[in-house]
């Protein structure tokens, strides 16, 4: 008879662990035994030399060796070669204490599709004296978590707790794609966008038990790089919300400046008008770049499709661009003819330019932005073609 395949596997990243490997794989071994879980343990070996490899497999665990360098690239590794649909993957430097693992193994048969852990006090963990620098307790975890929560509504406190469980038909669905550190934050990002099915645990949070090398995570490298993903992740906050900001700033400042207003002893005249078409060019693009970088995405399964970019193309396809793009350039134009209409009269010799910049400048702005809308609305259509 074959031996019935395991319930859970616990999945270890694993580059130069000597120090506590074994006292990880213990844990988690103990926890089967003590709760009745058919379990199996999956070391991804990212290339150790310190004999971390022997040490796991005496205690019984699975060894993976994956050649890629990484983080995330161990992590796939070690994924890909578990048996289980429950998987917990945790960090091999025994600060988290893989006794914890039957909390991740309850939500998960409960029917949820990531279990993510908690250190902070925030989402009820618990933070041992000396477990986690000061920076990263009171700044980077607390501020980026922050931001998960805001630009991605995450429902998660701690989102580089890398103790966390998951099913893996939900992590062959996200399609993770970071190799590095970013790993995690990806999981937790993709798994708020595409509205998996979330719950969250308290843990505590151990000393590092690692003597012979310092941790692997970088403070600001690694703080960078998470922020770089949030708004690489995120087009709405990365072009479309700063772009509307300076669109409006832009409209305002036509507002004051187009009719000379004076207010508090500053009037707003040609200048205003010059720095307003400056705001509105750069917004308008930045706009455009989001509905560009949004469309990308979803042809390639990076972020799920968006019913109201859906309907916005279905409000304004090609033809319609084309129309819209054409009267502003037209507009444009007349503008700039008006004001050469205006040299003409004065024998093309000096102008009255607080006067005739109230034309140019519109002008200038309404033909740029008839161009732009044609040439966009075309290469929208191209990043559509291969849709159905």
């Amino acid at each position: 008879m074959h031996e019935a395949a395991p319930e859970l596997s616990v999945v270890l990243p694993c580059l130069n662990e000597a120090d506590t490997i074994a006292t990880c794989i213990r844990k988690a071994q103990q926890a089967f035994r003590e709760h009745g879980i058919r379990g199996e343990v999956v070391v991804a070996d990212n290339g150790s030399t310190d004999g971390s490899q022997a040490i796991a497999q005496e205690l019984g665990a699975r060894v993976v060796p994956v050649a890629a360098r990484g983080y995330g690239n161990a992590l796939m590794g070690g994924i890909a070669a578990a048996h289980s649909e429950f998987i917990v993957m945790g960090d091999a430097d025994d600060s988290y204490d893989f006794l914890e693992t039957p909390k991740f193994l309850a939500k998960l048969r409960e029917g949820f599709e990531l279990v993510q852990g908690c250190r902070l006090p925030s989402g009820g963990g618990r933070i041992l004296p000396g477990a986690m620098p000061l920076l990263h307790r009171w700044g980077g975890n607390q501020g980026l978590s922050l931001l998960a929560r805001r630009m991605f509504r995450s429902p998660v406190h701690d989102v580089y707790c890398g103790l966390r469980g998951f099913t893996k038909s939900f992590y062959q669905r996200m399609n993770q794609r970071c190799t590095g550190m970013e790993f995690a934050t990806e999981m937790i990002v993709k798994a708020s966008i595409h509205g998996a099915r979330i719950a969250e645990v308290p843990i505590t949070l151990h000393p590092d038990g690692r003597k012979s090398h310092q941790p692997h995570l970088r403070t600001f490298r690694d703080g960078w790089r998470t922020l770089r993903f949030y708004v690489l992740y995120s087009p709405r906050w990365l072009f479309y919300y700063p772009g509307a900001l300076l669109m409006l700033l832009g409209l305002v400042g036509y507002a004051l400046a187009l009719p000379g207003v004076t207010r508090f002893g500053v009037t707003f005249d040609a200048h205003t008008l010059l720095f307003s078409t400056l705001f509105i060019l750069i917004g308008y693009q930045s706009i455009l770049f989001a509905i560009f970088a949004r469309s990308v995405a979803a042809n390639d399964g990076l972020l799920p499709e968006s019913l109201r970019l859906d309907w916005f193309f279905g409000l304004m396809n090609l033809e319609r661009g084309l129309v819209v793009g054409g009267l502003g350039l037209l507009a444009g134009i007349v503008l700039l003819l008006m004001a050469v209409n205006q040299w003409r009269l004065v024998h093309f010799g000096h102008l009255d330019y607080a006067h005739t910049m109230r034309v140019v400048i519109p002008g200038v702005l309404l033909t740029a932005l008839g161009v732009q809308t044609i040439l966009s609305s075309f290469f929208v259509s191209v990043l559509r073609m291969g849709r159905k």
